[in-house]
């Protein structure tokens, strides 16, 4: 199929045709080149009606144009994923392949004709594949989708779907399957509408650039609402530079929902009601429209539920068609031509501008954080006097140009933009940990998918900011589609049984409503709890748990309090063993942030080894959210709990730290453990 590609002559008709053309068969070619770390395919299904299809990550056809391997994403293949003994839909057997290094190793048969196996037979080639060491960035799931994953992947483009999903549900690999599939399956529609996936942290954009690509999809836009609110539509431009920041207080309020109302009243506090008539000379006459009549047409657009600059755009006309109607009523005969002369005269134009004066969202959010009238004139009633005081700046900048804006003020002036003009909607958006965000950073995510759909994905119980949502209810009002179907990812394949069941011990303090989450993978042995004897000896424990899971394949985080990342580095180094340090906060994650922690990491070493050599990483709990690691060590749980602003964000904290691990958990610890989980 490459070289056929590569084969073909460029006739464009004229240059820029052809410069075109050929830029479409290169990335077509490009497209085509082999993957050498994994096979064409990796199921087969043999059906009723005497059909064999080979199910891979594309298709692939022969000479003749005939399917050779059928995309995971067509309807065909539907059956690979979904088919059961009580629901066959057409297959006799499905065959899975095991892929070791780009090489088939293994193959087994499922017989949907045989009656159900006695007890709980397990795929062994799905559990080799969900089990293998953490290597690299995060893998597409294409062989392992699960029934109740491919219903919500396959969800039709004009269903919302919002996936309350337990660690290790897979739904973030969920969220991005479910982006490739709309785009095999209305690939015309989105084509021109557009699909953003939203992300956490760079670390998540790595694993998306990671796992579109080898679904075949490069066109998928990417940002974290960080870059989404500073950066043009089409994410070209950078529209402001963020500088600044706010204590969490301030940023918590910045971000409530009550926000939305105050810049609104800012912005629609413009407009003034006319009390002057405006007269219009026009050759040998002039025409006067009467105030009460301006003050009606001004009411009328205030009232009609389009953005402010929209409706200052359609103010002219609206005067000029007044204007029109005096004209008839003397005996003229106006027309389109006319009326567009009258609505681009100086004085209509004029008149225009003094009721209704364009609104530059950057000054006026300058203006209510420096200035406490403008501000208790629009918050009245909305913040009180505390709140309208922690909004304000100790030392306002001369300028909106000067100001140093934070990623809090960033997400009102995108807002405050909103409000003057709507941004064009995208035709899917794909959120992933949507429990951290913010009222007004939601309504900043939605206000990008109006006239489309949305894959909301989070864990209530994994909400680490006190802005988390409570339920997702209120999350869907904010993003404006509360009509989303909300589902649950409840059965883990990456956490074993006894780490889930042990972190499950925090849901009715942390997330009281949800689910306890369940694991296929019943790994004995794979959780232990080391009670150290003194602060010291913890350190001693620490560096025998890291020798032991050295002896062991795969990758290796110590996750440890914050204010503990320095001395946990030490330890480490006196002990002679190799590591790497991720910055708190993610803060020094470098560009090839991967899922695997070995990867996002700097090392506290003089002599810097290459990053992928290291097996160990220490962790600030902050960062740990979105990792994997084969082998992970707590250090002090309760410390990690108590460094958060209160007992509810911290066993939140807490759930997500203990859920990291791909393979085994040890918890060290000297100080008491929490109450829930002793």
């Amino acid at each position: 199929m490459r070289q056929q590609v590569l084969s073909l002559e460029v006739q464009g008709g004229d240059e820029v045709s052809a410069e075109y053309l050929s830029a479409a068969l290169w990335h077509r070619a490009q497209a085509l080149i082999d993957d050498p770390g994994t096979t064409l395919f990796f199921g087969r299904t043999d059906h009723d009606n005497g059909n064999r299809w080979y199910i891979g990550r594309r298709h692939v056809a022969d000479a003749k144009g005939d399917p050779v391997v059928i995309d995971w994403r067509a309807e065909v293949s539907k059956a690979f994923y979904q088919a059961s003994r009580n629901d066959r839909m057409g297959v006799l057997k499905r065959r899975r392949f095991g892929i070791e290094r780009g090489e088939i190793t293994a193959y087994e048969d499922e017989q949907l004709t045989d009656p159900a196996p006695a007890g709980d037979a397990k795929s062994q080639i799905l559990a080799h594949e969900i089990e293998r060491p953490r290597a690299g960035p995060m893998r597409d799931i294409v062989a392992t989708i699960q029934p109740e994953q491919d219903v919500i992947v396959r969800a039709d483009v004009d269903t919302s779907v919002c996936i309350q999903g337990a660690p290790g549900t897979g739904k973030t690999a969920v969220g991005l399957h479910r982006a490739a599939w709309l785009l095999y399956a209305f690939r015309e529609r989105l084509a021109r509408t557009g699909v953003l996936v939203v992300g956490p942290n760079e670390s998540f954009l790595e694993h998306v650039n990671a796992v579109l690509p080898s679904l075949g999809e490069a066109q998928v836009r990417h940002a974290t609402v960080e870059q989404l609110v500073i950066t043009s539509p089409g994410g070209a431009e950078t529209l402001l530079t963020v500088r600044g920041s706010d204590t969490p207080a301030v940023t918590g309020l910045k971000g409530d929902a009550r926000m939305a109302e105050v810049l609104r009243r800012a912005v629609w506090s413009s407009v003034t009601t006319p009390t002057e008539p405006m007269m219009l000379p026009r050759g040998s006459r002039r025409w006067r429209v009467p105030a009460y009549q301006l003050a009606g047409i001004v009411d009328e657009l205030r009232n009609r539920g389009v953005r402010y600059a929209a409706a200052k755009d359609m103010l002219p006309q609206r005067i000029a068609h007044a204007v029109l109607v005096l004209m008839e009523e003397a005996g003229d005969s106006p027309d389109d031509r006319v009326q567009d002369a009258v609505a681009r005269s100086r004085e209509v134009k004029r008149y225009a501008d003094a009721v209704w004066p364009a609104v530059d969202p950057k000054k006026l959010l300058h203006k209510l954080l420096s200035d406490p009238e403008v501000l208790a004139r629009h918050a009245g009633g909305i913040l009180d006097a505390d709140e309208q005081k922690m909004l304000l700046w100790e030392k306002p900048p001369r300028t909106a140009g000067s100001a140093r804006w934070s990623p809090a003020d960033a997400v009102l002036l995108d807002e405050l933009t909103d409000l003057t003009r709507r941004p064009a909607s995208m035709g899917h958006v794909v959120l992933d940990e949507a429990q951290d965000l913010s009222p007004m950073q939601l309504r900043a995510v939605g206000r990008r998918c109006t006239a489309g759909s949305m894959t909301v994905l989070g864990d209530i119980a994994q909400g680490t900011t006190p802005w988390a949502t409570p339920s997702w209810e209120v999350t869907l009002e904010h993003l404006g589609h509360s009509g989303a179907v909300i589902d649950e990812l409840d059965r883990g394949f990456r956490v074993p049984d006894a780490v889930i069941r042990y972190a499950a011990r925090l849901l009715p303090s942390i997330a009281p409503g949800l689910n306890a989450p369940t694991s296929v993978r019943d790994s004995p042995g794979s959780l232990r709890l080391v009670t150290s004897a003194s602060a010291e000896d913890r350190w001693a424990d620490v560096e025998s748990a890291v020798r032991r899971d050295l002896a062991e394949l795969g990758s290796i985080g110590l996750i440890v309090p914050d204010s503990l990342v320095p001395e946990a580095a030490r330890r480490l180094r006196e002990a002679g063993i190799e590591h790497a340090v991720l910055g708190q906060h993610g803060a020094e994650l470098d560009s090839a942030a991967t899922e695997n922690a070995t990867e996002n990491a700097t090392t506290v070493d003089d002599e810097t080894p290459d990053p992928l050599s290291l097996r160990v990483s220490v962790v600030p709990a902050t960062t740990a959210k979105g990792l994997e690691y084969d082998w992970v060590i707590v250090l002090e749980p309760t410390t990690i709990a108590a460094e958060e602003p209160d007992e509810r964000t911290g066993l939140r904290r807490l759930y997500v730290v203990l859920t990291r691990a791909v393979t085994g958990l040890t918890v060290v610890h000297h100080e008491p453990l929490p109450a829930v989980l002793a």
